[in-house]
């Protein structure tokens, strides 16, 4: 998903992404100025709900997105308007408002905090970022909550109701999240989930008893010294029982902004689990320009036994951006593509795999030994895309969209000598986006995020086939798209390495961003609770994790 919609998913992007109650922690600096005056102490804690609850949209940075979400950094609307923007915390935001003498018009759902949480991140916010503002004390967002009419929409937003699973199936809410999850993976024995948040931190889930232990903290391992920064991608190999996990970091201590990558793995196993983080491999390139800087992301290990992480795009499109902080090259070699590492050496080079990928947030392979990922696309309108990634080919980022013959923006440019680009896999429908003729390869911005295969040990018509979750839109467009389940069942194609028949699987779900199997069952997180994002219903409140249970294949 683009920065502009996840989450995530970019992260976390959303998009995405990513937020979570654990927190991101702080520096040493910052935890020392814990002793120190009460101000102080409001901006270290209003740091780390900032990072729980606002940075999906409005960025580390408080720049916001262009256009979608309002910047923070240096805002004339925050600044004349501090009742207003307290009571939007409170109560969320969903009117036309002017920023910066740019009009902006999405929506905000309330922040589900307490009084002091209010006061702590207003705080923060109305001293960063070039913004300069007497302290928020608690008393104060008391009585702009008091003196708000509308209290419909208060702290807890309700989660909804359980979808109808498909025919002979089960569905069952195993947990409710106490922070947002992006990543589940099964652990070495089958019986546990890791669930990972965008901080960092790792807990196990026992799927059965519904029981969510901390493992591995996030303090524990990344050095926070170093900038802000998320983790969006968690790995195991098995055949060591050794986590990998992917971490972003922006480093503004340099001429330019850049982003600094870290890959840990592992040192030791405690109790039957992996522990001990260390880092393993080390890079960095320019951060991206304006909101985009997806980074690295998912990580997963193949048939081959390499660990294989995205790496995606720093740009919407290659723009080159105008601040002279942030490097105007548009993408990188290291960006937009898909990276191979081999988990047997000590240093082990970057090998890239494949090309052209602008954000591929989930991935995974057949039993065919066949790689396919999900592909968020541009804010420009182009389809999502489904791709089945080989060795050497290029998808066609930043030249090409979907299956576009034209160019999504007046820069982007020509396609160099030599690249071919290989077309997404086509959409035969019902679902997905299909309108009457084959799409490649979802709606736009539906955000597709998490995929697992499903083998032949499953029932009809689930085996042999590939699900994939949607996140759903963060963009204002004349319908929402995603925040569903879908099934993926692939034949040859022809105008198409392969074609896909997509069917819904379980709508509407709460921003669904990850899903794994276990055993004989699969598990969707749910991101958050809102299961649209015009109108009601859009908070970015604790998801869920659910269980979909299949009978024995007859």
């Amino acid at each position: 998903m683009t920065t502009s919609r996840t989450g995530f998913l970019r992260y976390f992007s959303f998009l995405v992404a990513t937020l979570c109650t654990s927190a991101v922690l702080v520096s040493a600096q910052e935890q020392a100025a814990g002793g120190g005056s009460e101000f102080d102490q409001q901006m270290v804690r209003g740091k780390k709900i900032y990072a729980q609850s606002c940075w999906i949209c409005h960025q580390v940075n408080g720049l916001g997105t262009p256009g979608v979400f309002p910047p923070l950094a240096n805002s004339d609307f925050l600044m004349k308007n501090r009742e207003r923007s307290i009571r939007a915390l409170i109560l969320g935001l969903n009117e036309k408002i002017t920023v910066n003498g740019r009009i902006y018009q999405g929506a905000m759902p309330p922040s589900g905090l307490n009084d002091e949480q209010i006061a702590d991140v207003s705080t923060y916010i109305r001293n960063s970022w070039g913004n300069k503002d007497r302290e928020v004390k608690p008393e104060e967002v008391a009585r702009v909550r008091k003196k708000s009419q509308n209290q419909k929409q208060q702290l807890d937003e309700p989660y909804a109701p359980l979808p109808r699973p498909p025919e002979g199936s089960t569905l069952r809410e195993v947990i409710r999240m106490p922070w947002n999850p992006v990543r589940m993976v099964a652990d070495n024995s089958g019986k546990f989930l890791y669930v990972l948040n965008s901080s960092g931190d790792i807990s196990t889930l026992n799927p059965e008893s519904g029981e969510l232990v901390p493992l591995i903290a996030a303090q524990s391992y990344v050095n926070y010294a170093r900038g802000d920064g998320n983790c969006v991608g968690m790995a195991l190999d098995k055949s060591k029982n050794q986590l990998y996990l992917v971490v972003n970091q922006q480093f503004q201590g340099g001429k330019i902004v850049t982003n600094e990558l870290t890959i840990f793995r592992t040192s030791e196993v405690v109790n039957g689990h992996p522990a001990k983080p260390v880092p393993w491999v080390k890079a960095s390139y320019p951060w991206g320009v304006g909101p985009y800087n997806h980074g690295l992301g998912h990580a997963a290990f193949g048939p081959d036994g390499h660990l294989y992480v995205t790496s995606g795009s720093r740009t919407d499109g290659n723009e080159p951006g105008t601040n002279p902080r942030y490097w105007t090259g548009g993408e990188h070699p290291l960006t937009a593509c898909l990276w191979r590492l081999d988990p047997h050496q000590s240093e082990p080079a970057v090998e890239i795999y494949a090309r052209g990928l602008r954000n591929t947030y989930g991935f995974c392979w057949n039993t065919k030994g066949e790689l396919f990922g999900t592909e968020n696309g541009p804010d420009a309108d182009a389809p999502e895309e489904l791709n089945l990634i080989e060795k050497g080919k290029h998808y066609g980022f930043p030249y090409r969209f979907s299956d576009w013959a034209t160019k999504a923006y007046p820069y982007s440019p020509d396609i160099s000598p030599g690249i071919v680009p290989t077309t997404p896999v086509a959409n035969l429908g019902p679902s997905g986006g299909f309108s009457g003729k084959p799409l490649s390869t979802f709606d736009p911005h539906s955000s597709p995020a998490g995929i697992c295969y499903l083998d032949s040990t499953f029932p009809a018509p689930f085996a042999d086939s590939f699900l994939v979750t949607r996140f759903g839109n963060l963009l204002l467009k004349p319908k929402d798209s995603g925040f569903d389940l879908l099934r993926i069942n692939l034949r040859p194609g022809s105008s198409s390495p392969v074609q896909a028949e997509v069917h819904t699987v379980l709508e509407p779900l709460g921003r669904p961003i990850d899903v794994v199997v276990l055993g004989r069952k699969v598990y969707v997180a749910e991101y958050a609770r809102g299961i649209r994002f015009q109108g009601e219903n859009s908070s970015m409140q604790p998801g869920r994790i659910l269980e979909l249970g299949f009978p024995e294949k007859k």
